[in-house]
């Protein structure tokens, strides 16, 4: 009987180990402690003072059997030694039999135990994929966060790491940034955000091989969540287009990025070391722009052509802004005051009436014809129109000798 008790325990807590991925030793730990827990509450019932000693739990990892030690508890400003000469009066008080109720609050306390060294197992695992994208399913709402299921465990992803004005769904499934794990009255959290601009270069890095090889570098990204992001790239590597590599044939690649943030604009611009170029191909799609820079001030002004003036700005300033954080340099724009003059109506009509008058020059005309040509074609006309009225006369006098043929009684 004791062989097969010996083998139930061994086999028992080998068992819970492997299955929930921990170490053996961490286990008996956490029997250890519930077993101090258990007679403590247990002795305290009984009246017997537990505050003034302290306690220890000794495991047989073979047989599974408990034993409960306990002297006095030393001052808190106790040195070493005097806690290695308190422990030498340490002597057995495990009850017999140790009651059920002790039992069964060792055995709750052993779950919740198990759990939370389950979740620092896991813990222990997501602190090494911070900064790296998960996937998961909206789980619940708590008021404008949201609880996220990541499998193994569960996420959130507060208001501010939400894209703006993006509907989600229950059960749907989504891609995420691992932000960061923080602990928290409830103990670690895991953060999510969407609206990072760490997340967009973590979407290129998926959909794009060469950043992945490293052949391909995102140098600097800057991103309005729910409305714009630019991202600057670069290569080292003679023959690739970094700009080319991103978007991909026919836009495959930025197009899927786009979609993963909710049809979000992406501008893929070429990094260059030359900040007044890198400032230029930012504020694009406006053309022929003066850069000015002032290092000691970080601000470049620039100047814009009257009609790229609006275009340089963007709608309320916000290429302006994103073009800010990419360089990290203060963005002046003005225009160079030079106003363009449209052609004026009259003009416009002139150019019209030319065009009109050229198209019709350019037209062939037929040569005029000769006296003796007009008279032929007038002398074939005549004939026709002779030869068309003596049909119709001659078709006029056979009705008449129809009529003439018809006996009265037929009539």
């Amino acid at each position: 009987m004791q062989q097969t008790a010996r083998t139930e325990f061994s086999q028992a807590l080998k068992a819970i180990a492997a299955e929930r991925g921990l170490d053996a030793n961490v286990i008996l730990e956490t029997i250890k402690q519930a077993i101090i827990a258990a007679y403590k509450r247990d002795a305290h019932e009984m009246g017997v003072e537990v505050e003034n000693f302290d306690y220890d739990a000794v495991i047989d990892p073979v047989n599974g059997e408990t034993r409960v030690f306990a002297w006095d508890l030393p001052a808190e400003d106790a040195t070493a030694e005097q806690i290695k000469e308190a422990k030498k009066g340490k002597h057995d008080v495990t009850p017999p039999g140790f009651g059920r109720i002790a039992a069964q609050t060792a055995k709750q306390v052993i779950h919740q135990k198990i759990r939370e060294a389950e979740k620092g197992v896991i813990m222990d695992e997501f602190e090494e994929k911070i900064g790296s994208l998960v996937s998961g399913l909206v789980l619940r709402f708590d008021g404008p966060n949201v609880r996220v299921d990541l499998g193994r465990t569960e996420a959130i992803m507060l208001a501010e790491d939400r894209i703006p004005n993006e509907r989600l769904n229950l059960n749907q499934r989504l891609t995420f940034l691992i932000k960061n794990i923080e602990e928290t009255p409830h103990g670690k959290e895991i953060f999510l955000s969407r609206s990072s601009a760490e997340f967009v270069a973590k979407l290129f890095a998926r959909e794009v091989p060469e950043i992945g090889s490293g052949s391909v570098e995102i140098k600097a990204i800057a991103r309005e969540a729910g409305t714009r992001t630019k991202a600057a790239v670069f290569s080292a590597q003679t023959g690739v287009d970094p700009v080319g590599s991103c978007v991909g044939q026919k836009g495959v690649r930025v197009q899927a990025v786009t979609n993963e943030i909710g049809g979000e604009r992406v501008d893929v611009i070429a990094w260059s070391e030359d900040l007044g170029e890198l400032i230029k191909a930012s504020l694009s799609p406006a053309e022929d722009l003066s850069v000015t820079i002032n290092e000691e001030t970080k601000i470049a002004k620039v100047i814009a052509p009257e009609d790229m003036l609006s275009v340089a700005i963007g709608k309320d300033g916000q290429n302006v802004r994103l073009t800010a954080k990419l360089t990290g340099y203060r963005i002046e724009v003005e225009g160079d005051g030079k106003v363009v003059e449209e052609p004026k109506e009259e003009e416009k009509t002139e150019e019209v009436v030319e065009e009109k008058v050229e198209e019709t020059v350019s037209e062939p005309v037929e040569e005029p014809k000769t006296v003796e040509e007009k008279i032929e074609q007038n002398e074939v006309v005549t004939e026709d129109t002779q030869s068309d009225q003596n049909s119709e006369s001659e078709a006029e006098a056979k009705d008449e000798e129809i009529k003439e043929e018809i006996t009265p009684e037929e009539k």
